[in-house]
């Protein structure tokens, strides 16, 4: 006979919502990935303020995915960790990170909508009301990268005119108090 605790025996069954929460799990450990090779790839370019913003984006998006694992643990649902995927690491020219970074949080946002339309269509009312932070940072994120995006094609192939703006413009404040819970901790 298998052993289980009570925990186990209590954990609610999965609803559409909280699928879509494991997965945006996934997602936010992926986009974390992704930051973290496009921080390298600036990194190995002698670009170190922009190495620097996506290491600190890196792990905002593993505080993100943990934030998901402890609204879940806090639920009583049950928490698989996934893999990430593939993530890329090669790129012709700087722009093309900044492009991607661009895409992935417009993938996010998406995800995002996604998720509080199913708390909505659930009448889970505590799960769209948590889901109300994420959409909130996405705007944040978005206009974020759109406006890398612009100051890359502003630039015109001056890196070190990035670097400059992203030193003075896109410094992490780190203080966002009403980000939920953190499984573990935020780093």
């Amino acid at each position: 006979m298998p052993t289980t605790t009570k925990k186990q025996n209590s954990q609610q069954p999965r609803s559409k919502f909280y699928e879509l929460l494991q997965g945006q799990v996934h997602n936010e450990f992926h986009a974390s990935q992704q930051y973290t090779a496009l921080a390298v790839w600036f990194d190995n370019e002698d670009l170190p303020e922009l190495a620097k913003f996506f290491y600190a984006q890196a792990i905002e998006e593993r505080n993100h995915a943990m934030a998901l694992v402890q609204y879940m643990m806090d639920t009583d649902h049950h928490v698989t960790i996934p893999s990430t995927g593939e993530v890329r690491n090669e790129f012709s020219n700087a722009k093309e990170l900044a492009e991607l970074a661009l895409e992935q949080e417009k993938e996010v946002t998406s995800d995002i909508k996604t998720l509080t339309k199913a708390a909505r269509s659930e009448d889970d009312f505590l799960g769209e009301q948590f889901m109300q932070w994420f959409l909130k940072e996405q705007v944040e994120e978005v206009a974020t990268m759109s406006t890398l995006v612009n100051v890359f094609e502003r630039a015109d192939g001056n890196l070190f005119e990035v670097e400059r703006f992203v030193h003075k413009h896109l410094q992490s404040d780190d203080a966002d108090d009403d980000m939920p819970e953190v499984a573990g901790g935020k780093l």
